[in-house]
């Protein structure tokens, strides 16, 4: 049994109201290595997700798909998990959680369900706390040691590269994991290190924690965290000569503004999407530009049907044809 795995399944733990962790500390290990969200909805059985299957968690741990075997969380248990998670000091997590989420040590996430209250300057909280996500971070080194040679240009660069993948398919993994061995330096690349920098949006690819990165990101690598892609991509350029900028989940007209900032200055771009095909990329009207243009010369398709981050096909840019199989 992979006792890293398992630790890091109850490190998450520490967060969650004293007798939910109790709880969930119950079952059995060898789901703990596989728990990817543990879901605490006020007044709903406590629900954990894992391996594609969801299951609610009896008092006594067990998993059921029998909703009403499940403990049901009460406001005590959800006012006491979010204390926890914001460190009894809800101000200093103001900005995140406007957001709607909160970053943990490690790297783990928690996003935040309850009524939203507005402002002059948008979203100031979210009050009325209803549910939270706990999304756990699992790291996995060497997940793109396949990919690696289908995006290096033998310039000693890299091909501009969108990562495509349904949800919780491991398209930011993939990615983090691509930031590694680029910016560490990669035989493919005569073990030259490049300088990359990473746009973390929404903090769960560098996972900072008080400054520092709870992923393992490369010696060459520099975090922008929380910051939108576009006014990113201006400050790193301007800032820190970025060789690739790498950002995750694109999508709107101002991402793609980013995207021909960094093109106009020489810097190359990895970056992910949610979707399936190229024919939901075209669907999207601001990408649609991208993929008209040839900005990428090489399309990744994931899912998890071998585990997550199957590397299911490869596009090339260009002709639009397949490089593998």
């Amino acid at each position: 049994m992979d006792k890293k795995e398992i630790g890091i399944y109850e490190n998450v733990l520490e967060y969650i109201s004293l007798e939910l962790s109790r709880i969930l500390k119950k079952i059995p290990d060898k789901y703990k290595i596989s728990v990817e969200e543990i879901r605490i909805r006020y007044g709903s059985p406590l629900n954990i997700y894992l391996k594609n299957n969801d299951f609610f968690v009896t008092k006594d741990g067990q998993l059921t798909k029998n909703q009403y075997e499940g403990r049901l969380v009460g406001k005590k248990d959800l006012i006491e998990t979010f204390q926890l998670v914001s460190n009894y000091s809800v101000y200093a997590f103001e900005e995140e959680i406007k957001n709607g989420f909160i970053t943990l040590r490690g790297g783990h996430r928690v996003g935040i369900g309850g009524k939203v209250l507005y402002g002059i300057n948008g979203i100031e909280t979210i009050r009325d706390i209803s549910s939270l996500n706990i999304r756990i971070a699992r790291e996995k080194i060497g997940v793109s040691d396949e990919l690696i040679k289908y995006i290096v240009d033998f310039s000693q660069t890299i091909h501009n590269t969108l990562i495509i993948s349904p949800p919780q398919c491991g398209k930011t993994t993939i990615l983090r994991d691509l930031i590694r061995i680029l910016s560490n330096g990669s035989k493919i690349l005569g073990g030259k290190g490049l300088k990359v920098g990473i746009i973390d949006e929404r903090s769960e690819l560098a996972g900072m924690y008080n400054g520092m990165p709870q992923f393992k990101i490369g010696l060459r690598t520099d975090v922008l965290d929380g910051c939108n892609k576009k006014d990113g991509t201006t400050m790193l350029i301007r800032a820190m000569s970025p060789e690739i900028i790498a950002m995750d989940e694109i999508g709107s007209i101002y991402d793609v503004e980013a995207i021909h900032e960094a093109l106009k200055a020489g810097v190359k771009i990895i970056a992910t999407i949610h979707g399936n095909t190229l024919e939901d990329l075209l669907s999207k009207k601001s990408l649609k530009v991208l993929i008209d243009d040839k900005i990428f010369k090489r399309y990744v398709f994931l899912d998890n049907s071998k585990g997550v981050g199957t590397i299911r096909d490869i596009i090339e840019g260009d002709s639009f044809t397949s490089i593998i199989n």
